[in-house]
């Protein structure tokens, strides 16, 4: 497996499938990786249509090297722009971002200009930080935070899950829903209405903050918040194909 370095130590991990057209870029969700149900599914996809594709693992995540408790939106923001520059310099783009994945792909955007050509977002959770200090953590759980840097949040999609100070510190510096996201390619989301860790309403003020006129959102009435059953890799193909 192929690896880009960042900064010292840190190995990050990614694929590329050469290919035609804009390269589709997948960014995974918080503590998921390239290995993912729909990344896989994603590349299949472009495999058989002979297009482009890039997966990536977020320092501290998959294969790639890093602590995971040590980073911050900031930091894999920024592993995801270095990667693309490093494995495809001024190609031309379609983000692709999941859950987390879509605050990233909201925050790299911009930099891409002319060469953004599109974006699809899974369930985006942009800002989640701050929804998980203000609303999802006790009191008493800030305070463990602070004194011990780390706690543990029950998934339902496996073991819990560690958050860290330093995931709240080192994002708070990249929010994007305080104004207007300066994303003007056609964007398409998808939500789905059973989703239990990230509120489908956010995808309308997402909309609505989103430079793009030309913006769709569809909600899935059953799906969940991976949206991986066959009917939603379907729906995200379809989407894609759309796009391009």
């Amino acid at each position: 497996m192929p690896f880009v370095t960042r900064l010292p130590g840190i190995d990050l991990a990614y694929e590329f499938l050469e290919g035609e057209g804009p390269v589709l870029m997948f960014c995974p969700g918080y503590a998921s990786d390239m290995e993912g149900t729909k990344a896989l599914a994603l590349e299949a996809w472009c495999r058989t249509r002979k297009r482009a594709m890039l997966r990536f693992d977020y320092a501290g995540h998959g294969k790639s090297g890093g602590a995971f408790i040590e980073n911050g939106i900031g930091d894999w923001a920024a592993d995801a722009e270095f990667v693309l520059e490093q494995v495809a310099p001024e190609r031309d783009v379609v983000l692709v971002g999941s859950s987390m994945g879509g605050w990233i792909s909201l925050l790299l955007g911009p930099k891409l200009g002319a060469r953004l050509k599109a974006m699809v977002l899974l369930a985006p959770a942009p800002d989640f930080t701050v929804r998980l200090w203000d609303e999802e953590l006790s009191p008493a759980q800030q305070k463990a935070m602070k004194e011990s840097g780390l706690v543990y949040q029950p998934s339902e999609y496996g073991a819990p899950l560690p958050f860290s100070m330093a995931l709240i510190e080192r994002s708070a510096a990249h929010l994007v829903m305080s104004g207007e996201i300066g994303i003007t390619c056609p964007v398409r989301i998808l939500h789905g209405m059973k989703d239990d860790a990230v509120p489908w309403a956010l995808s309308l003020k997402i909309v609505e903050r989103l430079a793009s006129q030309n913006v769709q959102l569809v909600y899935v009435k059953n799906g969940d918040h991976r949206l991986s059953e066959p009917g939603d890799l379907a729906l995200l193909q379809d989407t894609i194909n759309a796009l391009l």
